[in-house]
């Protein structure tokens, strides 16, 4: 448990110390981008996701460092080394679509094509479990077709739609803070510890950069961001069978996708800004949780702020979390 702590501070404070540096040298290199949820339209340092890999990365490295050469622990490495590939090979796809810029990026089609490479470490090593509880179904055994099929799709899933449901400061951010703390907790109390302090390193390294994140944000996560935390999200939750927690706490994402389809995935989650700094729909129709939530609150008080959208966001992700573990 002390080794786990003290990797937690290592991940907090490399975060907290980098994403500072990479904000001002963002600046210099003209990575940065317009927040057009503003009024005032300021430039913001753009990819600061690449700060959370890093210091994700630290982590996760000094954890198995000890484990090996001082405690001489056996842990899953194989598994780490697995889940930690599967990261940095979604960060790197939502990288290079950051540094491409957010309207010469890489297309939808391209991002689905990339991110098939990302499940391929998973899926070699046999991650997880072929039994998967089904609700209303039962349990079953999806044997060779688990790590052919099921891993490879949930993975895919996770990396594209964490993605969708983003544009607004510290709803990517606190989301991410939110699902991975759900999932280190059930996989805690399942036995699966080893598996719980990945997940909780990542935790420690977000809370850092939530604070630069949140509202008025000082740096956008990027796609470098929402990919990899997705495809981490989905290594933690099959490595550490919390198949049907993920399911669960995902719920939002699946309605966004749905409403991106709607959309034919060309409609964004952003809204319009009214003189007065609140949000009007940008559509007549509603191809986002954001626009469902702007519609919600000026039906109920007339008027919705960008920090209103992301807190009614959050809210029903921590509602989530607590029917995750109420029935896990």
């Amino acid at each position: 448990m002390a080794l786990a702590l003290v990797s937690f501070v290592i991940a907090f404070l490399a975060s907290w110390i980098m994403t500072p540096i990479w904000i001002r040298k963002a600046k210099a290199l003209g990575l940065a981008g317009k927040d057009i949820q503003k009024k005032s339209k300021e430039s913001v340092a753009e990819a600061g996701g690449i700060v959370v890999i890093f210091s994700t990365l630290a982590g996760v490295l000094f954890y198995i460092f000890i484990n090996t050469f001082v405690i001489n622990v056996n842990i899953e490495l194989i598994e780490i080394l697995g889940i930690t590939i599967t990261f940095l090979l979604a960060g790197f796809i939502g990288f290079i679509d950051d540094i491409l810029g957010w309207k010469v990026g890489l297309k939808q089609f391209h991002k689905f094509l990339l991110s098939i490479p990302i499940a391929i470490p998973l899926a070699v090593l046999n991650a997880g479990t072929s039994d998967m509880t089904i609700p209303l179904f039962g349990t079953f055994d999806f044997g060779i077709l688990y790590p052919l099929l099921i891993v490879p799709l949930g993975v895919i899933f996770a990396t594209n739609s964490f993605n969708m449901l983003a544009g607004m400061n510290g709803i990517e951010s606190g989301n991410a803070i939110i699902i991975l703390s759900t999932l280190a907790f059930l996989i805690w109390k399942a036995g699966a510890f080893w598996a719980s302090v990945i997940a909780g390193i990542a935790v420690f390294a977000l809370l850092a950069f939530f604070f630069f994140n949140k509202y008025p944000a000082k740096v956008f996560p990027g796609d470098t961001l929402t990919y990899s935390i997705g495809a981490l999200i989905a290594a933690i939750a099959i490595t550490g069978n919390a198949e049907k927690a993920a399911l669960i706490l995902f719920f939002p994402y699946f309605i966004e996708f749905l409403l991106k389809a709607r959309g034919k995935f060309k409609k964004e989650s952003f809204a319009r800004v009214n003189k007065d700094g609140t949000l009007d729909m940008q559509y007549r129709g509603i191809y986002s949780l954001t626009h469902l939530s702007i519609f919600v609150l000026k039906k109920i008080k007339g008027k919705a702020y960008e920090k209103e959208v992301v807190y009614s966001i959050w809210a029903l992700e921590i509602a989530l979390a607590i029917v995750a573990i109420a029935f896990s």
